[in-house]
């Protein structure tokens, strides 16, 4: 198969990685099939993609595009509860929660529906591609194909071949990246692959200095903005990207390679117990992250 041989995608999970990476199919022309579990998610996504703070309007004020363009884009997108109408898709990313169990089952569904060709991408940022490519008969067409979000903004797409992944299934994925407007980039399969390791060094590190007492949230947020230019403090990024799922990931890896620096630290682990889970997860429950626990000046 070649790059011009794909023509319609499917997305499992239309959360925020999922609705993000349909947006950027669907400009780039592709016809996309967005999979999840409810009605209610897929309006969300939907709106999200049109309305939301990465959306298509706010190109359309920065005129980037046409309100028409905006039309054409969003009927290229077929919402579905149903995951039975990838079947004649040429390539599936699946963004679903970080579940190796989730996602070896959901795999395993669209190996017994897709057709022989189609090729699976695994959105993952942590689990090893070649564990999720145990459940299908393909493995030779698994891939990891790991985004970041915001999707339609970021540029970095880490490619990360299993075991068995062809040089065909790495060449077209790489080759889709670029068609997307992204920067691909490939790492080893090991759990956390290059971008998750490297972020879970900073934020675990930065938990165990303020427990240590070396500097407080506030200040080691402002330190590693100022000193060395990051957009937001690791603890400003717990609290986006939720604690529980920095700890779920930080446990997955601390067991799969035991390596003492991926161990979740203590503070973490009772933040989490306690029902802060992040700001992004207010309307799950959450009350808050570390700023609202420890209530440090903001």
């Amino acid at each position: 198969m070649e790059i011009e041989d794909i023509k319609s995608i499917g997305v499992i999970g239309a959360g925020v990685m999922g609705s993000g990476i349909a947006q950027v199919l669907a400009r780039t022309g592709y016809h996309v099939v967005l999979v999840d579990i409810s009605e209610e998610l897929l309006k969300k996504a939907l709106e999200k993609i049109e309305k939301g703070p990465f959306g298509l309007m706010r190109l359309v004020e920065k005129g980037k595009l046409t309100e028409e363009e905006v039309k054409n884009i969003m009927e290229r997108i077929h919402p579905t509860i149903n995951i039975n109408e990838v079947e004649d898709c040429d390539f599936i990313i699946e963004a679903v929660p970080e579940s190796p169990e989730l996602k070896k089952e959901i795999f395993k569904k669209l190996d017994s529906i897709c057709k022989e060709e189609c090729i699976f991408a695994s959105n993952t940022s942590s689990i090893l591609i070649t564990d999720l490519a145990s459940a299908v008969e393909r493995k030779e067409k698994v891939i990891g194909m790991h985004w970041f979000n915001p999707a339609p903004v970021m540029k970095l797409i880490e490619v990360v071949r299993g075991a068995l992944t062809s040089d065909e299934t790495y060449n077209l994925t790489v080759r889709l990246a670029e068609k997307c407007g992204k920067t691909p980039v490939e790492a080893k399969d090991t759990p956390g692959f290059f971008t998750t390791r490297f972020i879970l060094i900073l934020t675990n590190e930065a938990v165990r200095m303020f427990e240590r007492g070396i500097a407080g949230i506030k200040e080691i947020d402002t330190m590693a903005k100022l000193g060395f230019g990051f957009p937001m403090g690791p603890f400003e990024l717990m609290d986006l990207v939720g604690l529980d799922t920095i700890l779920h990931i930080s446990n997955y890896i601390y067991n799969e390679t035991g390596e003492e620096i991926f161990k979740p630290p203590i503070t973490l682990k009772k933040l989490v117990l306690s029902g802060y889970i992040g700001n992004k997860k207010i309307k799950m429950g959450s009350k808050g992250g570390w700023y609202d626990y420890y209530k440090p000046e903001k």
